[in-house]
Formats: C-alpha cells, structure tokens, sequence
C-alpha cells in the first residue's frame, strides 16, 4: 500500500517488489489511489482511496482493506507511507494477517502531534528500514525495539546501469544536447530542484572551482522560481539545467562525476549507488545514507555539508583518480551491496519470517 504511483523511489521500490513475488510464484496485489505507473500492474493494481489523510476517510478505508483482504485472501500486508498505514494496521490485526511497513525517510518530527502521526510507520509486525541510517533514527527518536527492526538497503539493477550498454554515439548525443564543449569534464547533479538538494552549494562550488573545463549539470525538475534562483547565482558560470531525465544510465555515462551535495542526510541516495554501478566517481555531502554508499577515497569522496571549497576539491580529486580500476572498483562495491536482486531477496526473506510463523 502506498499513495499513489505516480513517480518517485517507493513507487519504483513498490513495483520491483511486485515484479519480485511475480516471479516468485506470488500474486502481488498494490493498493493506492492510482497515478501513471498503475498501468505497469494491470490487474494487481487495486484502486482505492488510500492517499487521504482525513480521520473519517481512513476509517472508511479500514472497511475496504477489510473486505479485500478477505475476498483477495491476502497474507499478509505491507505499508509504505504513513496515510495508508493507519487504515492498514486496523484491516490488517482485525483479520489476522502481519503487518510491515518500510520506513523510507526521516520524516518531519518538530512536534509531539507530528512525532504520533509518524509513529505509524514503527508499528509493523517487521518495521523495514532502506539504510542503517535509517534504522539508527527509527531506534533514536521512536524507540522502535531492535526486535522487529530489519535493514534492507534499496538497490539498483546492474543489468540496467551498466556502462557497456550505453554507446559513444548515445553519449556523443547528450552531452551535444547539454551543450557540453569538447573535451569538457560533466559533474553531474541528479534530483529535484529543491532546495535541500545543495543546487545552490553546488553552484558555489563551481565558483571555487575556477575551472571552465568542468561544467555542472542540474538534471531534475522544480518549481520554476526556485529555477530562476539558481539561474541568477549561477550567472556566468558553466552550469545547465537539463530538466528530468528518465535515462540515467545515459546520463550517468555521458558525465565524468556525480554529486549529492544534499544539506539534509539522505536516508539512502541511490543516485549514488547508481553511480558507483556506472563506474563513476561521486562526491557526497558527509552524512546519511551516503555514508553506507560511498567509501571515502575508494570509489568517492566524503565533504562536509554546506563545504563549497571541500566539494570542488572533492570533484578535483574525482576527476585525477577516475580511470578503468577506479571504475571497477565502485562498480564491484555497489554490486557486493545494493543490487536489486538483494533488496528483493531481503524483502521477501522479510515475509517468510513472518508466514513462517
């Protein structure tokens, strides 16, 4: 269950699971409010009201969970926001079947109605956590007992990312569209415009960087004053905004580094596990998920938030120490750690503890 499917990385989580219990022999039914990557389902998409987050429409939701579980004979139910986990838990301990949530994100929690509404999310049979980050922050701030806690890192599919796929022509292509000069290096930004990405921080970096043989390129959508911001502080500098991209692979390949210069700790950040499957080198702000992902010195570098110095170096040493071993090596990292395949298996290992009980 989750809100709706519309984009975004638990909706794309939510669909490899549902493609892993396919495979698997199970039915897979997903339960949310709809959105353009429903069709990808089919008929195991069930369309119901579950991104509401009014009091009376979540008990109404309660009576619907309840009846599809019962003629669907659903097993077992898994959450994966918290609207749809209040009416989930109630459906799910009345007709007897486990609970799971997926604890994607820190979430706000400035206050004590905040930290109630929240606590949903720990309250599954098995409570999953995408990153040991993530699992720290559940047992820190909601005490949630290390019992019911699993950790099973999001991952990416190294038949999908992989860098022998993509050809000279394809990269040729992009970088001519990113108006990249010949011979240029491309540190390459991926995410929304938003501002806790670090677009801004990254543009100063590219100030520090006194270096108009690297180019910066912002490969994400936002709303469109934050995008004159940046435009305006990025003025005479060479920086792009190339909007969303639904091929990182391509772009991936077509750049040099990639960076996460986020000033809030990811809770996971797979950008950068996809730029590790790629070969690349990645330069990430020095804190959450990141962590996890990028060893320091070895397949990337580690800057402190909000370091605009440290991150230019970060993306100069990246770009001295890229080359086949480096690129075999963070590759090989993220292989051994965040593939796909291991998120799904840990996922499912996750079910079977419980129906096995």
């Amino acid at each position: 269950m989750l809100p709706a499917l519309e984009a975004g990385g638990v909706e794309r989580g939510t669909l490899e699971i549902a493609a892993a219990l396919g495979d698997a022999g199970v039915r897979p039914l997903v339960a949310s409010a709809g959105g353009r990557m429903a069709a990808q389902l089919g008929t195991n998409h069930i369309r119901l009201p579950v991104d509401t987050k009014n009091p009376f429409l979540l008990w109404r939701n309660v009576a619907r969970l309840e009846a599809l579980i019962a003629r669907e004979k659903v097993d077992l139910v898994h959450a994966r926001s918290r609207a749809p986990a209040w009416s989930a838990r109630t459906a799910a301990r009345r007709m007897g079947v486990p609970f799971v949530t997926t604890f994607h994100g820190t979430y706000s929690a400035r206050s004590a109605a905040k930290r109630a509404y929240n606590r949903i999310m720990t309250q599954g049979d098995r409570v999953i956590a995408i990153s040991d980050f993530i699992a720290a922050h559940v047992r820190e701030v909601y005490d949630c007992p290390l019992e019911r806690l699993r950790v099973v890192h999001r991952g990416i599919d190294p038949a999908v990312f992989d860098p022998t796929i993509i050809t000279p022509d394809e990269k040729t292509a992009l970088r001519f569209a990113w108006r990249i000069p010949t011979g240029a290096y491309v540190a390459l930004l991926p995410g929304r415009l938003t501002r806790w990405k670090g677009h801004a921080f990254m543009i100063e970096a590219m100030r520090s960087l006194h270096d108009r043989n690297v180019v910066a390129v912002f490969a994400g959508a936002g709303r469109e004053a934050y995008r004159q911001e940046l435009l305006e502080l990025a003025d005479g500098l060479p920086v792009r905004f190339v909007g969303h991209t639904d091929d990182m692979p391509a772009a991936s390949a077509a750049s040099d580094v990639v960076v996460s210069a986020s000033d809030k700790p990811e809770a996971f950040g797979r950008v950068m596990a996809e730029a590790g499957a790629m070969g690349l080198p990645v330069v990430a702000t020095n804190h959450g998920g990141a962590r996890e992902i990028v060893v320091d010195g070895q397949t990337g570098w580690l800057v402190p938030p909000g370091d605009a110095a440290s991150l230019a170096d970060g993306i100069r040493r990246s770009l001295a120490a890229s080359g086949p071993a480096f690129a075999a090596r963070a590759r090989a990292h993220v292989l051994a750690h965040f593939t796909l395949a291991r998120m799904c298996e840990g996922t499912l290992a996750v079910y079977e503890e419980l129906l096995s009980r």
